[in-house]
């Protein structure tokens, strides 16, 4: 795939997707994104893969979209629209924004709508973007260090997948979305946010025999349930709230507050102004250690 930002592999009855940007905490990009919506279509396309793992290289899963580019004066976002005048500068066309974060949902989405069974392995740290992205798999894995947690809550986002609130419940839905709170696996587990809680050094054996036990169900069996389960959801809204989350999404990162703070990536650098929004909860970078 481009760059190897995004590798693919199959063995064994499965097929790995590693996100590849260790150097950046796997951080999102349009590379890749596109990579593991293109893996997620190879796999469903191979008669030899039964499920798949979606996972990161070195220590983290995904640290979430990669704002560093705001850091160096630069945007992560891209444009997409109809026909019209080019923006002037600070103005918000929030069509185009909702095209440009909407095209990120639908390849997220893939992993939703894959006929095959779709595992995601959470180490280290899966922050922000990074949830869009893993709660659409149907089951997670997670090591017993790792946290996982939605800190755009405190200022510069939405939820757009929104899968959140439907993985959750009312409850610890408003409870880790209102605050942006870092998860830790035992919390995970208890809450039902995730399936297994295993030894960092045992996870990806772990996650590997669990998805190579679905060669012994037929393809058919496993696409008809998933549609089955994915369907009662989707009739409770998902894909209205999902909408909602992307159009929202774009109003908080285009509020006067969202402005000033990105503003402050050049006064103060990108690590302090992120220390700043996490310090009063001492959670991400600013737990306390032990």
């Amino acid at each position: 795939m481009a760059d190897e930002q995004v590798r693919y592999e199959e063995r064994d009855d499965i097929a790995i997707i590693t996100l590849n940007r260790p150097e950046k905490k796997n951080t999102l990009n349009d590379v890749v994104i596109q990579g593991v919506a293109d893996g997620i279509d190879r796999a469903a396309r191979s008669e030899d893969v039964a499920a798949i793992v979606v996972r990161g290289a070195g220590d983290t899963l995904t640290a979430g979209y990669d704002l560093t580019a705001h850091a160096a004066g630069g945007s992560w976002e891209k444009t997409y629209g109809a026909k019209g005048p080019t923006p002037r500068d600070g103005a918000w066309d929030p069509v185009r924004d909702y095209q440009f974060m909407g095209n990120n949902v639908r390849r997220f989405m893939k992993i939703w709508e894959c006929p095959k069974p779709v595992l995601g392995e959470i180490k280290g740290w899966a922050v922000g973007g990074a949830t869009d992205l893993v709660l659409c798999c149907d089951l997670l894995y997670m090591a017993s260090d790792a946290h996982i947690g939605y800190a755009p809550s405190r200022i510069y986002g939405t939820p757009t997948t929104n899968l959140w609130i439907y993985r959750l419940g009312l409850e610890h839905a408003k409870q880790f979305i209102l605050t942006g709170r870092a998860i830790d696996a035992a919390t995970a587990h208890r809450i039902g946010l995730v399936s297994t809680v295993c030894a960092p050094e045992e996870l990806a054996e772990t996650i590997e025999t669990e998805a190579r036990r679905f060669a012994t169900i037929p393809a058919n069996q496993l696409a008809l349930n998933k549609m089955l389960i994915n369907q009662a959801y989707e009739n409770m809204g998902l894909r209205t709230s999902q909408m909602l989350g992307t159009f929202f999404d774009g109003m908080a990162r285009h509020t006067e507050e969202a402005y000033q703070w990105v503003e402050e990536f050049d006064d103060l650098g990108f690590r302090e102004v992120i220390r700043e929004r996490d310090a009063p909860w001492q959670d991400y970078g600013e737990r306390p250690r032990d």
